[in-house]
């Protein structure tokens, strides 16, 4: 009976340490993206690696913390490329509402125009 106890109390702390080992990967990574922020880097570069960072960070928190590293290999595979389907599919959205952003203010600018044309 006791050797069971010891057994169970080894494994939840092999398993805390796990978390710990994660939560500190998780903080080194925050903080290089802080530092990255104040580091005099060209845009695209910092944002790609912002980017990189952020996706290592996002799959450290979904396989850990949210136990998907420990669900069957189909339902990884099934969620992975939805994912990133969806991801595909708002970069084909936002330019698009962006352009329909410009279009709106710039037939307000031409109302305005004509309103202070037709008051003059």
């Amino acid at each position: 009976m006791s050797h069971g106890v010891a057994g169970e109390i080894a494994h939840r702390i092999e398993s805390m340490r796990v978390n710990y080992i994660v939560w500190v990967w998780l903080l080194a990574v925050t903080l290089l993206e802080v530092f990255l922020a104040y580091i005099k880097v060209p845009i695209h570069i910092m944002l790609i690696a912002l980017i990189g960072l952020s996706l290592f960070k996002a799959t450290l928190i979904v396989a850990w913390f949210m136990h998907i590293k420990f669900e069957r290999r189909s339902l990884v595979l099934t969620l992975i490329p939805a994912l990133t389907a969806c991801i595909l599919l708002l970069n084909i959205v936002f330019p698009d509402s962006f352009r329909l952003k410009k279009m709106a203010e710039h037939r307000t600018e031409k109302a305005a125009a004509h309103a202070v044309e037709a008051h003059h």
